[in-house]
């Protein structure tokens, strides 16, 4: 049986706008397997993007449980979601995030910076997640250098870098024709098959969503539809 690597419990979310309050989220509950590949859709204004701050670590709920990789995280302080986002999540962005005037390589080096990796292992590491996105002959390419398709491909090899317990991406071929927007779901498709990686994206495209094998609809900060494939 595969394992749980993401519980929501009846997660909610509200925020104050001056005196006026937003209820982003009124009680998600989901469960995500290990080897799920998860897509995230719904119009805009309908949680999504508050689900996916929850989800990296990047925003706490205001009340519920958030279970990932059997760590309750939902109440850890800055410090702990720190760690947890070094350590279990890879996140690819639609705008790519890159440093400029840094070449693939670097960039894809950059989670390690303040760890206690030497150089060289260092290298060997960021190299190896290049070769697996296609691109170690494009390592010592700077970003200006780059196709957007090549620099997403940068972006993936960077979130894969340490060995994650998750991918999260957020609109990932938001910036991308659709040509290479399939280039970039082939090698999540490929990550989630053969290397067995968890895969949450947020998209509002139906033609990437269909790559996911699972795809739940949020609409007014609930979960209202879920498809499988």
């Amino acid at each position: 049986m595969p394992r749980n690597i993401i519980e929501l419990r009846d997660l909610a979310k509200t925020y104050f706008i001056g005196e006026t309050q937003v209820n982003a989220l009124r009680g998600v509950s989901y469960v995500i397997e290990e080897g799920d590949f998860l897509a995230i859709m719904g119009p805009s204004g309908s949680g999504k993007s508050t689900l996916m701050n929850i989800l990296g670590c990047l925003d706490k709920p205001t009340t519920g449980e958030y279970i990932l990789d059997g760590e309750e995280v939902s109440q850890f302080d800055k410090n702990k979601l720190a760690r947890i986002r070094n350590q279990k999540i890879g996140f690819v962005f639609q705008s790519f995030n890159l440093l400029t005037r840094t070449t693939a390589l670097e960039n894809t080096e950059l989670p390690l910076l303040y760890t206690n990796t030497n150089g060289k292992e260092m290298t060997e590491r960021a190299m190896a997640s290049l070769a697996a996105v296609g691109l170690k002959d494009r390592a010592h390419h700077k970003t200006n250098q780059l196709s957007g398709g090549e620099q997403q491909r940068v972006a993936i090899a960077r979130a894969l870098l340490n060995n994650p317990t998750l991918i999260l991406a957020d609109e990932p071929t938001g910036n991308l024709d659709s040509r290479t927007s399939s280039d970039i779901m082939n090698i999540f498709k490929t990550l989630n098959e053969e290397k067995g990686m968890t895969m949450v994206m947020v998209t509002h495209e139906p033609d990437i969503a269909a790559w996911a094998r699972k795809r739940i609809y949020l609409l007014d900060g609930l979960i209202v539809r879920e498809e499988r494939s």
